[in-house]
């Protein structure tokens, strides 16, 4: 006799043997319990979880017919599994129950004939039973043939239908059948089924052995019975994890949990280490990854649940290990490393070398910088801005409204400029048996100083005292001649309080200081001026206001000619040859609606000349003009923004650099 594979051998033969499924095993048991067993049924769910030997274990139950000394009148649920009806329907002999292949029967003539069949009633058992695998094959003819025998078939006929892919199974089929969901088997139920084999037919095995069959199945009890077959025909004495993994080319838990121990301490040689044992032993780095990925997962859920539960699908062993590898760092933690791992996954698996892109993914985790939480840094932010807009504790020259006053100059003892200010606000020591500086005269950051008897043991400050590339340290003050100096023998007006410096503060109305100048008012957005753009650039940008009342999109491309020429007599423009805005300013409406806006500026009638150049040969536009004039306030500002205090000090204590800075039209 020939061999017959475990997965045939050991197929469920009645409801109490379904592993994984007792939603669907109890759900049938109550209702030919209840005599509510439907006509039609449809079982859907991945390969290998039970669908097609729940559909015989149902017709066994409905056609049993009992023995000889305990005959059975109608269905039971528990099938004798020794009359001539559930021999049979195992073996898959019945003449009342066929098994169809829907891929090989799906066109509309086999249903035909099905359907012609369906008024006799059956030879022998007590229903004749229909079922179709692979039911997602038939063509849409068949099914619309099917879609009144379904509703409405003979009261003697039963149909099962099986399917992988449910979604393509018409709705109309949907409405007349039962639907059965089946699920993934649970690894520990695949592995408690393997061990139950193992021992009926006399192979040893440990846990791992079964740990590694159970989690390559992927929760398909027949993919787990065919594993187990080929390992079997490796050694039919004992199977051990080691050997197992060998031969199914897979990394054992115990690999995968070091490399995810390494991973977690930031050992990247160890990682390197791992993967260099598991190529030379003919692993599939895929595979290793997508385990790895697997190990990630585990460990955050061991993290964030304390009671998982389901949720870890591992032996009691694995499980314990998973645990105390999560206790060694945090939820954030782990998290990243899954979030960095996954990101990355499907480029390894796609990658032509495999191996080299898994070990710099490895490498790069392991090599991953430590976590700040989110709270501290927005608590060190609020306190610096608490601190910034007047909230610390006053000095001496500090007024009752919180801001700052005027300095006096130490030279002439007047009050000084912003100006001044912000050119003596460089660091500076205090003298060596002199009282401390007051408060308002120390340099911007220097009671945030990460000194270590200010704030002991805190690497965001200690990381950042030292100043960014980005910002150079202020200019130490010149110090002025004698010739220089003011006459201190006339009295100074007094000078209102300095501004709040910021980006764009408002213009001071004090007097000019005899020692310097008024600081010009840092506007960030000027509007062009004549000076900068020409006479006719500034004629003709009034011509284009006028323009733009009426047709914007003319507007926009007047922007892009060059003023040849604007009198009252001749406006004269060029374009760039063949672009649209030549196209658009040539057409005859745009003409009269520029002679039209030209006319109420110039005060006359000028002729309107359109001329075309190369690229090359336009010298400026009204365009170029304004963009390159935006470019030069947004570089001034964005010099004025380096220099300015509070971003100095936030800098020196956050570490940052400026990035971008926007003007007002913008």
């Amino acid at each position: 006799m020939s061999y017959v594979v475990l997965a045939r051998k050991w197929r469920p033969m009645s409801f109490e043997d379904l592993i994984g499924q007792s939603h669907v095993s109890r759900t049938l048991a109550n209702a030919i319990q209840s005599g509510r067993v439907a006509h039609a049924f449809l079982f859907t769910g991945v390969r290998g979880v039970g669908k097609t030997t729940s559909a015989r274990i149902l017709a066994k139950a409905l056609n049993c017919m009992g023995t000889p000394e305990a005959p059975t009148t109608g269905p039971t649920v528990t099938p004798c599994l020794q009359c001539a009806a559930c021999r049979e329907i195992a073996a898959g002999t019945d003449v009342d129950v066929r098994e169809i292949d829907g891929a090989s029967y799906n066109g509309v003539d086999e249903v035909r004939k099905l359907q012609d069949s369906l008024p006799y009633r059956p030879a022998r058992d007590r229903f004749k039973i229909f079922i179709v695998d692979e039911v997602h094959m038939l063509s849409q003819s068949a099914w619309n043939a099917f879609l009144k025998t379904l509703e409405e078939p003979p009261p003697h006929v039963k149909f099962i239908f099986a399917t992988t892919e449910v979604q393509k199974v018409p709705v109309t089929i949907l409405s007349r059948v039962q639907r059965f969901d089946f699920k993934l088997i649970p690894t520990k139920l695949i592995a408690e089924r393997l061990a139950h084999v193992l021992s009926a037919e006399g192979v040893e095995s440990d846990d791992r052995a079964l740990s590694v069959i159970a989690r390559e199945a992927a929760g398909s009890m027949r993919d787990a019975m065919s594993l187990l077959d080929q390992v079997i025909a490796w050694n039919d004495q004992a199977l051990d994890g080691d050997s197992v993994s060998r031969v199914l080319g897979v990394a054992s838990r115990q690999v995968l949990h070091d490399m995810a121990a390494a991973l977690v301490d930031g050992d990247g040689a160890r990682c390197l280490a791992i993967v260099g044992q598991l190529a030379n032993q003919g692993y599939d780095m895929a595979t290793v990854a997508r385990d790895v990925l697997a190990v990630l997962r585990d460990l955050v859920v061991s993290k964030v649940c304390s009671a998982p539960g389901d949720l870890l699908d591992l032996a009691d062993e694995e499980r314990a290990d998973v645990t105390a590898l999560a206790e060694r760092t945090s939820v954030d933690d782990l998290v990243r490393l899954h979030q960095g791992f996954s990101a990355s996954f499907d480029d390894v698996v796609r990658s032509g070398q495999v191996r080299a892109a898994l070990e710099m993914l490895l490498v790069r985790l392991a090599r991953r910088p430590p976590l700040i939480p989110i709270d501290d840094l927005v608590s060190r932010l609020a306190a610096l801005e608490k601190r910034l807009t007047g909230n610390a504790p006053r000095g001496p020259s500090t007024p009752p409204g919180g801001r700052p006053g005027p300095r006096p100059d130490p030279r002439s003892g007047s009050p000084m400029s912003p100006r001044q200010q912000s050119r003596e606000a460089g660091p500076r020591s205090a003298p060596a048996n002199g009282p401390a500086p007051d408060a308002a005269d120390e340099p911007p950051g220097a009671r945030f100083a990460p000194a270590s008897s200010q704030v002991p043991d805190d690497p965001v400050l200690e990381a950042s005292a030292a100043p960014s590339a980005e910002l150079s340290p202020p200019p130490e003050p010149r110090v002025p001649s004698p010739a220089e100096r003011p006459s201190t023998a006339a009295p100074q007006p007094e000078a209102p309080p300095a501004p709040r410096p910021e980006l764009a503060p408002s213009p001071s109305t004090a007097a000019p200081q005899p020692e310097a100048p008024p600081a010009p008012r840092p506007e960030l957005a000027p509007s062009p001026s004549a000076a900068s753009l020409g006479g006719d650039l500034e004629t003709f940008r009034s011509v284009i206001g006028r323009v733009r009342a009426k047709r914007p999109e003319l507007a926009a491309c007047l922007h892009h000619a060059e003023v040849v020429q604007a009198s009252r007599e001749r406006l004269v423009l060029a374009f760039e040859a063949g672009t649209i805005f030549e196209r658009n300013a040539s057409a005859p409406d745009a003409l009269a609606l520029l002679r039209a806006a030209a006319s109420e500026v110039f005060g006359g009638q000028p002729e309107i000349v359109l001329e075309t150049r190369s690229v090359n040969g336009l010298r400026s536009t009204l365009s170029a003009a304004e963009t390159h004039e935006r470019n030069e306030r947004k570089r001034e500002a964005l010099a004025r923004a380096k220099q300015h205090p509070k971003i100095a000090l936030a800098s020196r204590i956050l570490g940052a650099k400026l990035k971008e800075i926007r003007l007002p039209e913008e």
